[in-house]
């Protein structure tokens, strides 16, 4: 068995072997210090107590600053360890499937941060400082982050289609419901394992029903999502924010429809599991939209068995000094791209923002007319970008199905998220033992 070589997250042996050989060495008569303890196995990993400890001890703060009642520690502990467990079988996936982050897309994120902030890297080490952590452990949390995210992209986002009958649909709804409203709301979600028994559904419609019997009393919202939700922003509770209606799963559209601001919805019941929403505040949405398109052209270089990161990476380095002596890139692109685009010279005609994945975009509009990329990354691959010519464009007649498209894809993009992060975490080896 090959075990992670991660430091958060020791193997069951390790801990064990450590625990056993500190007490030999400690004389009978020595005052005896708490060791660390495994509270979760999940496949071939742990999570310990000191890890536990320090993720309630960030989310205390963060509800703190959130003005968000604090629940009572056993039940918030229980929370973030379900969600630890879940996070770590994400990042497993993610490794064993191939998706890698190297420490110079850590470092690229890291000072992002540090600009969002106005800081630099030694103004940030002080701010994390204050608040108990360090600048290696927002790095690792930043590669983990990473990590389920290009996951997520790969086998999630990517894989999302939206045919034309979906859109001529959605518009005719559209149509029919007159102008279309934004919902801003909040979500408490309580899971129900794949191939669950009859006692087990009943077991969590349960405690759906407890949760809601709660709010029916006055209880506070956001501080029931923290300590009972089971949905990835239960620890921002459970906001949405301003959500278009088409962009916002059927099931909670239908259901949010016809409450009044402050209301909370029937119990609902999805493939997932059970659902409880709150409506703070619905309002028409009949902006208009003029975007910005980009005329661009790319070079893919798909990476395998056979072909690694680097090698990708160099095949394009060197393709790009041959561009930048003056050899066309189009005739590059025919000959060595991998995508359907190569016929045509890699030209991918008129793109509007959203139609292409982020990190393409974002290196795409980076870029002047002209200019050709770097090798950047994407799901798909490596690639060299040149853009062409860009244009403010009038979208009137199609703002329409523009939007459709993205509502309905974002819609279908978060439904599918949430069935491959449950069937990610039922298929996981996970032993939960005693907190204390």
């Amino acid at each position: 068995m090959i075990f992670s070589k991660r430091p958060e997250h020791r193997t069951a042996q390790w801990v064990a072997a450590l625990s056993l050989a500190a007490s030999l060495l400690l004389p009978a008569h020595a005052a005896v210090t708490p060791l660390d303890h495994i509270v979760a196995v999940v496949n071939d990993e742990v999570i310990t107590r000191q890890e536990l400890t320090r993720r309630y001890r960030e989310v205390e703060r963060s509800l703190a600053r959130q003005n968000t009642p604090l629940p009572p520690r056993a039940t918030l502990e229980k929370q973030l360890l379900e969600r630890m467990v879940t996070e770590l079988a994400l990042q497993q996936h993610a490794r064993s499937t191939g998706v890698r982050i190297d420490a110079a897309q850590v470092e690229r994120a890291l000072q992002r941060i540090a600009a969002q902030n106005q800081l630099d890297l030694a103004g940030l080490a002080a701010a994390l400082e204050k608040e108990g952590q360090t600048l290696d452990g927002m790095r690792a949390t930043i590669r983990d982050e990473m990590l389920i995210a290009r996951a997520r992209e790969r086998d999630v986002d990517n894989r999302v289609a939206v045919s034309d009958a979906e859109i001529e649909g959605y518009l005719q709804t559209q149509a029919q419901q007159g102008a279309e409203t934004e919902y801003n709301f909040a979500h408490i979600l309580v899971t129900v394992p794949e191939n669950a028994s009859p006692e087990q559904i009943q077991a969590r419609r349960a405690r759906a029903q407890d949760i809601l019997d709660q709010l029916a009393k006055g209880a506070d919202f956001a501080q029931l999502s923290a300590s009972y939700s089971d949905a990835s922003n239960a620890l921002q509770g459970g906001a949405f924010g301003w959500r278009a209606g088409g962009k916002i799963p059927a099931l909670f559209y239908e259901a949010l429809k016809p409450l009044k601001p402050g209301e909370v919805a029937p119990l609902l019941k999805s493939g997932n599991g059970f659902h409880i929403l709150k409506l703070y505040d619905k309002r028409g949405l009949d902006a208009t939209l003029s975007v910005t398109q980009t005329h661009a052209r790319h070079i893919l270089i798909k990476t395998n068995e056979l072909v690694s990161e680097n090698d990708a990476r160099t095949r394009l380095q060197q393709l790009k000094e041959r561009i930048d002596h003056g050899v066309k890139f189009d005739e590059l692109a025919r000959l060595h791209s991998e995508d359907a685009s190569a016929s045509k010279g890699g030209d991918l005609g008129w793109i509007n923002p959203g139609d292409t994945v982020p990190d393409f975009e974002k290196a795409m509009n980076a870029l002047k007319p002209g200019e050709v990329s770097a090798p950047i990354q994407s799901p798909f691959g490596w690639h060299l970008i040149q853009v062409l010519e860009r244009r403010d464009q009038d979208v009137t007649q199609e703002r329409q199905k523009l939007l459709a498209r993205q509502a309905i894809r974002e819609r279908k993009a978060e439904e599918s998220f949430q069935d491959w992060v449950r069937q990610i975490r039922d298929s996981a080896y996970v032993e939960l033992r005693p907190l204390d």
